[in-house]
């Protein structure tokens, strides 16, 4: 999937917010657990993710319909949220919307 690069700062952005607002699950162990719980809405994975962190986590979200996106970079996602992360779950359906119908 490819976007536009402005989309993409918007998205990014959307997730700083999403994590100020506390509506972000970070960590692979973490957003798991929040599949498992059905707590996430959609999965954010790094596209430099190594193959075993990747099979798990689409594994978890294809079994429980969840999407995955995988357009951004380890980097990129750090500078959204501030932390070093390579897997994001976003729990608030309203921004998870706006970011996919950012993706369209």
């Amino acid at each position: 999937m490819t976007i536009q690069p402005a989309q993409e700062k918007k998205i990014l952005g959307l997730l700083g917010l999403a994590q100020r607002a506390r509506q972000l699950t970070t960590g692979e162990e973490l957003v798991v657990a929040g599949l498992s719980k059905k707590q996430i809405t959609l999965v954010f994975l790094a596209s430099d993710t190594g193959v075993n962190t990747q099979k798990k986590i689409k594994d978890k979200a294809n079994f429980n319909h969840i999407p995955v996106v995988e357009i951004f970079t380890t980097q990129q996602l750090t500078q959204a949220i501030g932390q070093p992360r390579k897997v994001i779950g976003v729990n608030d359906p309203g921004f998870a919307k706006g970011m996919v119908s950012l993706m369209r």
